[in-house]
């Protein structure tokens, strides 16, 4: 008994022991200085001409398009790796995986198929590229007149809908 007592009471004074010496003292100083960066990393920006664009108002079925201009006021090459659109009906088109130096400009195209989107129809392009923030967003909106004819039988499937859960 006395033997697992003297056990415990060295493994704990071992345990003690180690404790009491800090990560920091551990730590090699000289090497830590060398690989801690003394600025912070120079990334990429992006620095758009607009960030939204209004169509005004425009006929359901029509496609349009805009396009928004940027440049790289970073201090690295910009990359977009990526840029969706928030639904299929707005598709972005874009250089991707295309180095862009610091002080250069580029273009993203942005179409919009109106088709069955009657109203007020507000949409994102989300930008994935090496900026310091990661995502950028640009925004599209219009007002969709609604064709006479396929606004007849929405209102028609609507009413045949309400009638069916009566």
């Amino acid at each position: 008994m006395k033997k697992i007592r003297l056990f415990y009471l060295c493994t704990l004074l071992c345990v003690a022991i180690g404790c009491n010496e800090s990560a920091s003292k551990k730590v090699d100083q000289q090497k830590a200085a060398k690989s801690s960066p003394e600025a912070p990393v120079s990334t990429a920006a992006m620095t758009f001409d607009k960030t939204v664009h209004d169509f005004g108002t425009i006929k359901e079925g029509e496609t349009v398009q805009t396009t928004f201009t940027f440049t790289n006021t970073g201090k690295s090459d910009l990359i977009i790796v990526d840029a969706r659109g928030s639904c299929g009906c707005t598709v972005p088109n874009f250089p991707k995986n295309t180095p862009i130096a610091p002080g250069a400009t580029g273009e993203i195209l942005v179409s919009f198929d109106s088709s069955n989107k009657p109203n007020m129809q507000q949409k994102t392009v989300t930008i994935s590229a090496n900026t310091q923030s990661g995502r950028e967003t640009l925004r599209i909106k219009a007002m969709v007149s609604p064709d006479p004819v396929k606004q007849k039988q929405r209102d028609d499937a609507a009413k045949a809908r309400q009638q069916n859960s009566n």
